[in-house]
Parts: structure tokens; sequence; C-alpha cells
């Protein structure tokens, strides 16, 4: 008995012990996204811009990835690519799986917080980034 009670007396100390330990903080890559809630808005505040804004040319290992956004007073009503990775019919077939994927969610959520298409990674951030350069623009 009394074995027993010090198992359990060194267990829950053990226990305690581990959960008193802070985790290390997540690398900016890996980093969770942010909390559910209000998205962001996808272009700064101020008036609601109109009109259609081109983003810079970001460059993949695959080629680059440029697009176009076209607002209606600070709503996106339209993403169109202007530029995708191509070169090989592999990188062309992911480049038109993964952008019309990539346009709805964008549509969808109003803003550059979406995630990216599973096997289009490269593709997914540097839409993502051509897309938050135009919004970029358009709010200032």
């Amino acid at each position: 008995m009394h074995r027993a009670a010090i198992a359990a007396v060194t267990t829950v100390a053990g226990v305690v012990a581990l959960l008193s330990l802070k985790p290390h903080a997540a690398p900016a890559a890996l980093a969770p996204a942010p909390p559910a809630g209000d998205p962001p808005p996808a272009v700064a505040p101020g008036p609601d811009p109109t009109g259609t804004f081109t983003g810079k040319s970001i460059d993949t290992p695959f080629g680059p990835v440029q697009v176009e956004v076209t607002l209606d007073q600070g709503k996106i009503t339209g993403v169109r690519a202007l530029r995708t990775p191509a070169g090989d019919p592999r990188t062309e077939a992911i480049a038109a799986q993964s952008i019309p994927q990539l346009t709805q969610e964008v549509l969808r959520a109003q803003s550059v917080h979406v995630d990216a298409v599973s096997g289009a990674s490269y593709t997914s951030q540097g839409y993502l980034d051509s897309l938050q350069s135009a919004l970029d623009q358009a709010g200032g």
C-alpha cells in the first residue's frame, strides 16, 4: 500500500511538472492560422476602392504567377490569373486545377487568407502573394 501511494504521488508530481513547461514558439512558417472570427479586411481601411488592380509577378520554382483583382466598393468581384507556371504538362495541369480553386476560395472568403491547394503549394503561395500585392495597391 505504501508503494502504491508513493507511485501515485510521483506520477502526479511528474504530470504537474510536464504541464508547467512552456511550449516552444512555432516557427513562422508553421505558425497556426489566426483565430476564427472576423476575417481581416481584404484592403486597408478607407474609401472603398473600385477598379482593377494588377499584382506583382511572383517567381516560383515552376514559373511566375501574377494575378489581377477587380474590386467593387472594396468587395472582391473577380480575380484573373495573368501568368501561371508553365513549361511542362504536369506543371500546367497543376496550375489549371489549382488556380480556379484558389479564385473560388478568395471570392468566397473575400480575403487572401485561404488554404493552399494540396499539391500546388508553390503556385498557391505565388497566387496569394500576387493577390496581396494587388490588394495593397488598391488600398494605398
